[in-house]
C-alpha cells in the first residue's frame, strides 16, 4: 500500500512538474535546481554568480528552507528577485510548491536558481520541471558522498565542488571522488571551485551562459 502510495504522489508531481517546465520554455527560463547539504556554499555559490554576471545574465531566484527568509533577503539585496518557500519541515521542494511560488514571480528570459531544502536525498527524488539538476557539495564533506548518496550525481548535469581553497588541508581524494561520479553519470561535469578566492567560478559561469535558452 505504502508503495501505490508513493507511486501516486510521484505520478501527480510529475504531472505538475511538466507544467513547471512548459511555463519556463515559454518565457525562455532556464531553470536550475540548485541541491546539496547545509553548508555546502549553494547561496555562496548564487550570490558569486549574481556578482559576477550582473548586467550580463538575468538572474532570478526561488529559496527553499524549512524556515526563515535569510537566504533570500542576501539575495533580494543584490538586487535579483527571491522568492521564499519554507516547507515547514518537509526535506525537499515539490512541483506544486514551485506553481504556487511562480505565481509571485514575472519571470523573465534567463536563469531561474531554485535552490532545495539543504538536503542529498529526497530533493533528487522529486522532479519540479527543472532543466538541469546542479548537485553541490564542499571539500570538507568528503570524498565519498558519490558513493553514499548515488541518485543526484546520477541526475546532476552538473557536479560543483565548493572551498577548494580548504584542498590543501583537507584529505579530499580527488581521483576517488572522479571515479565516483564516472560510474554514475559517465557524462558528468565537474566544476572544482572557490567562492573565496574566485578559483573556477568563471568556467561555472561561462558553463551556465551555454546554457540560457534565447
Amino acid at each position: 500500500m505504502e508503495i501505490k502510495v508513493l507511486k501516486n504522489i510521484l505520478d501527480a508531481n510529475d504531472r505538475l512538474a511538466n507544467e513547471n517546465h512548459r511555463i519556463f520554455d515559454e518565457k525562455g527560463v532556464t531553470a536550475i535546481n540548485i541541491i546539496g547539504s547545509p553548508g555546502s556554499g549553494k547561496t555562496s555559490l548564487i550570490l558569486k554568480t549574481i556578482e559576477l554576471t550582473k548586467g550580463i545574465l538575468n538572474i532570478q531566484v526561488i529559496e527553499g528552507d524549512i524556515e526563515s527568509s535569510i537566504d533570500a533577503e542576501k539575495i533580494n539585496a543584490t538586487g535579483s528577485k527571491a522568492v521564499q518557500i519554507n516547507t515547514g519541515g518537509a526535506c525537499h521542494l515539490d512541483a506544486n510548491m514551485i506553481k504556487m511560488s511562480l505565481d509571485e514571480m514575472e519571470l523573465k528570459e534567463g536563469i531561474l536558481f531554485i535552490e532545495n531544502v539543504g538536503n542529498l536525498v529526497c530533493p533528487a527524488e522529486f522532479e519540479i520541471g527543472e532543466d538541469h539538476k546542479v548537485a553541490v557539495i564542499s571539500v570538507p564533506e568528503g570524498h565519498d558522498k558519490p558513493y553514499k548518496y548515488p541518485l543526484i550525481f546520477s541526475k546532476a548535469s552538473a557536479v560543483v565542488l565548493t572551498k577548494a581553497d580548504l584542498l590543501p588541508y583537507i584529505e579530499f581524494d580527488m581521483d576517488y571522488f572522479k571515479e565516483g561520479l564516472k560510474s554514475l553519470n559517465p557524462n558528468y561535469r565537474l566544476f572544482v571551485l572557490s567562492v573565496k578566492t574566485g578559483e573556477g567560478v568563471n568556467d561555472w559561469i561561462e558553463w551556465l551562459k551555454k546554457h540560457i535558452k534565447h
